[in-house]
Order: structure tokens, then C-alpha cells, then sequence
């Protein structure tokens, strides 16, 4: 008895709160010829109220320099879509299953309301929805633009409450828009089950097609699933599946019952089977071709300011902005970086070759490349960080990048006022007299006089500024650095744009000018086009261009300053270009146009790099073993199917340099450096070499050096 009395009692629940909701709202009537209005709705003060509508979530798409799209970044997988472009035989679907009335009655179906309502007394809970499109996309609109979980179950919550709030903000929307605008925005707002977000999303990753090419079972498939597409999401395993089909079904026989379909073309698209293709969700630097150069923008724009305060900010910007991204991206650049990395390093060796191609005057990153594929399969020898740059772009702690660091100490002594053949004597080996001889910024005494800096074959003589580099001698550039000092030597290098790899300060020793810091490609090939451009340093880039979803479009422009003497940049290139043809390089050979470079191996192998530039162009590469670099020297190893007893310089990352500039630079006429200043740097100054008695007495006396001369790095690029 006392049921059946509660039953009563929730009935004449439902029916007063019926009775409410029918006495708060307009109600047009049908073929909205009237409405029926009653007065009792302004005493219970339920009223239109505006609704908030954030922007969707909307997919990010990553552009090359030429325009292809190369990576997308989403934090909801959806792609918005106007109603036209959409199938006449989906929006029949969606209508004819959640709101067959839905271009007849006006905010609220009450008929549907009133319906559930009474289902809902009856089971004590909200069992049956009863809203109108209107009113779901009111909810999704709630449930998007919840910020946290207390917000999201406040969305959700069973209660008359959040029922009439939405009835108040489903009214708005019905005065706001229009049936089709209304229609547009719950087809791109609702869920689908597998990711998709929105109607476009949904064909795409169910069947593979745009919202405009579904079929009728696929359209039934599809709006079969908005009801609970978590229950029927056909990623998760055949369960869901099954039921998707079976919900599939129900929507064919209701589009048949409202006479929208004939029941032979219901049973005909209910014979086929469920054809859920799993199309993978594209997106994400894993997906990309170019996964490295990805992983760059992405960490640049989660990282810098400019594109917002917060972290979270810059996040939603990226991941939910709906932008278009133009990038720096060279196709043909990065295509002959990579073919010029595979060609000389397998991805199934345990080194790892990276390289970046950096344009002199922008600072624009025309390329990244590495041996290994990007991922998290260690059996395929994967890699999951970005090789090819610094740790806050994604990065690990880099390479030793040793005697490419020389030319930091180079540029120095030109900046002093030292002559191209202005030099002193070296011998085999070089120990600091003093404590005091080397001082780091702090002005602290760094000097090691326990330590002797060597030269891999020994020897020494009179080296000048030209043919210690040229030979790449440790002894003359450690003593070189001690007379130029260690501090503006530092300072150089920070000019030109190095810091480390790990973000760490860089350490100041002595052995500063033999590369003993960690860098990465990208680093040390913007330092080296910064000599290509004649001592205008410019900021990395990546970005130059970002298109917003209103079409609104903000440029970027090269951030860069004068941080060189353009006579001292000059006068680097001019010496720098002599390793080609006289130095480190000359048994690789240059690439028949002027460029200039320096070769860099450190302490016994460690690792290996090639810098170099031309006035158009300037990159670096670099070789080593993730697994760890000190521990696993490049000794005694097989690299791209070729034994090397030892790996220098001029071994791969040399010829990596080399094949690469060819192929990226064919068709671009040839830039000429400056000539020199000789007014300025010409002749020796006060530190000529001793003449000579003997018939060649013009030649410098040269025995060795740690690279050799022949062109394969032969020693100590750092310790």
C-alpha cells in the first residue's frame, strides 16, 4: 500500500512539475502559426538566460614553409563543419532518432518532456532524457566549457534544477539562432565514441570519409551512437561493437517508422556489417613525417611566453585553438638531410647522427633530421626525446661538440686584433703555468698546471691563426685561449648563441676552447650561421605565421641583433673556408661554392661534429651513442655497414655536412663571403713566424696536430 502510494505521490510530482514547465514556457504551436503563452511563467521568473559558448576544442594543423600540412596538435580530435557539408541523410538520421519534431516545436519539446518527467517519477531518478537537440547541445556546450570535475558532474547532475537551467538556456539559444545554425553546432560539439569529436571527426575515424560522403548506415551508425558513445565505442573491443549495431539498427527502424527511408532501404542497410575502419587519429609529432622538427614547434609554443603567460594558456592556445601554423620547414632541405644521414648511418646502429640546417640572417630552421626513427620501440632502437635540439625543445643532454668550439676562440683573437698569419710557437703538449692563467667570469683561477692539454700525433711549431685552424691543434688553441682569455673567449660563444644542451650554465675551464660543453645541432648550427651572416646573431625559429580559426593571421618575424664585428665574421669565413682545401676536411673537399666550416672530435672519440656555413646556408651534425657517450666511444664500431677504427670529424659527420649542402642548396646560385679586410687582418702583426735558412722557408713549420691535415680528425677535440 504504502508503493503504491508513493507511486501516486511521484506521479502527481511529475504532473505538477509538468504542469510547472508547461506554465513557465512559451509554446509555439504546431507549424509555429501561435503560441500559447501563460501569465503564470513571469511569477515563477523562468526566463531565457544567455549561455556562455566557448570556442570548441579545435584541431591545430602544422604547415611546411611550401604549405603541405605535416602535423596537427589537438587536445579533442575535431573538425568543424558547416552544415552543408554535411550528408542530407545524416542530419535525417540525427533528427529522426534524438528529436524527430526538432524543426516544429519551439526550445522545448514538451511533449518530450513531460514524457520524461513522468518516467523519471516513476523511477526515481532522471531515467530518460526527453530534451531536445536544442537542449543536448546546451549540455555539451556545459560540459565543454567545465573547467574542473566538481564542474563537469554539476553539468551532468540528476536533478530538476540543472533540468530547468538548461530549459532557461536552451530558450536563449532558440532566440539566438537559427534551427540550422543550432543543428550545425550540436553535429560539430557532440561525441561520438572512439575520439571524435563532432560529425567530421566521427566519419573520418569511423569509416574513413568526410561528414558529406556517409552513406545511410553509416549516418545510422553514427547517430545511433551520440546516446552513449561510450558504451558503444567500436575502439574498445567487439562488446561495444555489438552494441553499436544493434543501436545502429534501432535507428534504421525509427528513420523507416517516420517514413524518412523506405523499410527496404532500412533492411538493406541493416544487412551490412558495422564497417568501423579504426581510422588512426591524425595528429601528434609520431604521426608526422617530420617528428623531430614537430617536436620542436610544439615545445616552442608550450615554452614561450609570447604565446601566453601561463603554461596552461599557451597548452590551450596549442592543442584547442584551431590554428594553422606556417613553419620554416623545407622540404627539400630536410629530404637531403635525410638522405644525406641515411646514406652514411643506419638507423639500427647504436650512434646516432643528427642534423640541423639553420639560414644565416633569420635564424630560420630549415631542418632536423637524426638516423633513428622518433618513437618508444628500444628493440627497433626508437628514440623518444628530440636528438636534434636542446632540452626545452624537447632535447636531451646533447653531445661533447669539441674543436668546433675553436672558432669561438678564433673569432676572439680576431676580435683583439690578431692577423690572419699572426701566431706563436706550440709544442706536443701545453700545461697552464699558473693557476692565475686562466680565470673564469668570476674571475675566478681556473688554470690546471697538473693537467697537460696533448695533440693526438704529437709535434708542434709555429701555428698562426690560419694553420692552427686549419689543423685543428690543441696546443695552439688551448694557448690561444689563454691569451685572449677565457672569459671573452665564453662571451663570444654566448654571443653567437651557444648555451648547453641541458640548460645548465655553460663550465668554464680551460679546456673550454676544446668543446667540452654539451650542445646540440641546432645550437651550434645558429652559432656558425651567425658567422654566415656576418655577425647577426638571430633567434631560432620555427614559426612565421599563425592563422587563427576567425582567419585572423599574425606574422613572425626573425628576432635578431649585431652581435660581430661584420670585418671579424669576415675574416673567420676566410680562414674557416681554408679546412677544405688545406685543413680537416680537405679529403672530403668542399662543395663548389664557398662555404666554411670546422671539423670537431672529442676526448678519445667520444663523439664527432661538422659546423659549417655559407652565406645562404649553415648546419651542423653531429655523431655519438645515446646509451652514453663516455662509455661508448666511437672505437672499433660499424657505422652504416663500414668498420671504423675511430671516428673523427671528417669520418660521417663531414660528409653528412657535405652530401647534405649539395642537394639542398642545388638551384640556388652561389653567395660569395666578403672578402677580407687586409688592410686589417692581413700580414702577422707582431707575432710573425721565424725565417727559415732552408729552401721552403715560407712554409709554416708544421708537424701536427689533433686533426690531421689529410682531412680525418686525429685527436683531442675536448676532454
Amino acid at each position: 500500500m504504502g508503493s503504491r502510494l508513493s507511486s501516486v505521490a511521484r506521479l502527481t510530482a511529475a504532473a505538477a512539475a509538468a504542469g510547472v514547465v508547461a506554465a513557465a514556457i512559451a509554446l509555439p504551436a504546431v507549424g509555429g502559426t501561435g503560441a500559447i503563452f501563460v501569465s503564470a511563467s513571469e511569477d515563477l521568473g523562468i526566463k531565457p538566460e544567455e549561455l556562455k559558448e566557448p570556442p570548441l576544442a579545435e584541431r591545430t594543423t602544422l604547415l611546411d614553409a611550401k604549405g603541405n600540412e605535416i602535423a596537427y596538435f589537438w587536445e579533442e580530435y575535431r573538425e568543424s563543419v558547416t552544415l552543408d557539408q554535411v550528408a542530407d541523410i545524416m542530419k535525417t538520421a540525427i533528427i529522426s532518432i534524438e528529436d524527430f519534431r526538432f524543426y516544429e516545436h519551439g526550445a522545448i519539446d514538451i511533449e518530450g518532456t513531460i514524457r520524461a518527467l513522468a518516467k523519471n517519477a516513476t523511477s526515481g531518478g532522471i531515467a530518460q532524457g526527453g530534451s531536445s537537440i536544442t537542449q543536448q547541445y546546451v549540455k555539451q556546450v556545459l560540459l565543454n566549457s567545465a573547467a574542473s570535475d566538481e564542474a563537469k558532474a554539476a553539468a551532468l547532475e540528476a536533478s530538476y534544477a540543472r533540468k530547468l537551467k538548461e530549459l532557461r538556456y536552451a530558450m536563449a539559444v532558440e532566440e539566438k539562432y537559427t534551427k540550422d545554425q543550432i543543428l550545425e553546432k550540436y553535429l560539430n560539439i557532440a561525441y561520438f565514441g572512439a575520439g571524435a569529436n563532432g560529425v567530421e571527426a566521427a566519419a573520418k575515424r569511423f569509416f574513413g570519409v568526410s561528414a558529406s560522403d556517409l552513406t545511410l548506415a553509416q549516418a545510422a551508425t553514427l547517430a545511433g551512437a551520440v546516446q552513449d558513445p561510450n558504451a558503444t565505442d567500436p575502439n574498445i573491443g567487439k562488446a561495444q561493437q555489438k552494441r553499436l549495431l544493434s543501436r545502429r539498427n534501432v535507428v534504421l527502424d525509427r528513420m523507416a517508422e517516420l517514413k524518412k527511408i523506405t523499410p527496404e532501404e532500412a533492411a538493406a542497410a541493416k544487412a551490412q556489417k558495422l564497417g568501423f575502419k579504426n581510422t588512426p587519429i591524425p595528429g601528434g609529432c609520431g604521426e608526422s613525417k617530420y617528428p623531430y622538427f614537430c617536436m620542436y614547434v610544439r615545445n616552442e609554443v608550450l615554452s614561450n611566453p609570447a604565446f601566453g603567460k601561463k603554461a596552461k594558456t599557451r597548452s590551450a592556445f596549442l592543442n584547442r585553438g584551431g590554428l594553422t601554423i606556417q613553419t620554416t620547414l623545407d622540404p627539400k632541405m630536410q629530404r637531403a638531410a635525410e638522405r644525406a644521414i641515411r646514406k652514411h648511418v643506419f638507423a639500427s646502429d647504436d650512434p646516432v647522427a643528427s642534423e640541423a640546417l639553420v639560414q644565416p640572417g633569420t635564424g630560420a630552421i630549415k631542418a632536423m633530421a637524426a638516423s633513428r626513427k622518433y618513437g618508444n620501440n628500444k628493440r627497433k632502437k626508437e628514440m623518444s626525446y628530440n636528438v636534434v635540439a636542446d632540452a626545452v625543445h624537447g632535447g636531451g643532454t646533447g653531445f661533447q661538440a669539441g674543436s668546433t668550439f675553436k672558432t669561438f676562440t678564433l673569432v676572439t683573437a680576431l676580435k683583439k686584433g690578431m692577423k690572419l698569419n699572426q701566431g706563436f710557437s706550440v709544442g706536443g703538449g701545453y700545461r697552464s703555468p699558473y693557476y692565475s692563467s686562466f680565470k673564469n667570469c668570476k674571475g675566478e683561477n681556473i688554470g690546471d698546471p697538473s693537467h697537460t692539454v696533448t695533440n693526438d700525433e704529437g709535434g708542434g711549431g709555429f701555428m698562426t691563426l690560419q694553420t692552427g685552424t686549419w689543423k685543428s691543434v690543441n696546443t695552439f688553441f688551448v694557448q690561444l685561449e689563454q691569451k685572449v682569455g677565457l672569459c671573452d673567449t665564453i662571451k663570444t660563444a654566448k654571443d653567437l648563441g651557444i648555451k648547453r644542451s641541458d640548460g645548465l650554465p655553460l663550465t668554464e675551464y680551460e679546456t673550454f676552447t676544446l668543446g667540452t660543453n654539451e650542445m646540440d645541432p641546432v645550437t651550434v648550427a645558429n652559432a656558425y650561421a651567425t658567422l654566415g651572416a656576418r655577425g647577426k646573431r638571430c633567434t631560432p625559429m620555427v614559426i612565421t605565421k599563425i592563422t587563427d580559426r576567425d582567419g585572423k593571421v599574425k606574422n613572425y618575424k626573425p628576432d635578431c641583433e649585431q652581435k660581430l664585428d661584420p670585418e671579424v665574421a669576415d675574416a673567420a669565413a676566410s680562414i674557416l673556408s681554408g679546412v677544405f682545401t688545406k685543413g680537416t676536411m680537405s679529403g672530403v673537399g668542399g662543395i663548389g661554392r664557398p662555404a666554411a666550416g670546422k671539423t670537431g672530435t672529442t676526448d678519445n672519440q667520444a663523439s664527432a661534429w661538422f659546423a659549417g656555413f655559407t652565406p645562404d646556408l649553415a648546419g651542423a651534425v653531429s655523431i655519438g651513442d645515446p646509451r652514453g657517450a663516455q662509455n661508448h666511444k666511437l672505437n672499433g664500431v660499424t657505422i652504416g655497414g663500414r668498420y671504423y677504427a675511430n671516428v673523427f670529424g671528417a669520418s660521417i659527420p663531414g660528409p653528412i655536412w657535405k652530401d647534405t649542402m649539395l642537394a639542398a642548396l642545388k638551384g640556388t646560385p652561389a653567395t660569395a663571403f666578403t672578402p677580407v679586410n687586409t688592410e686589417r687582418f692581413g700580414g702577422c702583426g707582431s707575432g710573425c713566424a721565424p725565417r727559415r735558412e732552408t729552401p721552403d722557408e715560407d712554409r709554416d713549420d708544421v708537424t701536427g696536430g689533433d686533426e690531421d691535415y689529410t682531412g680525418v680528425d686525429t685527436g683531442l677535440g675536448g676532454e
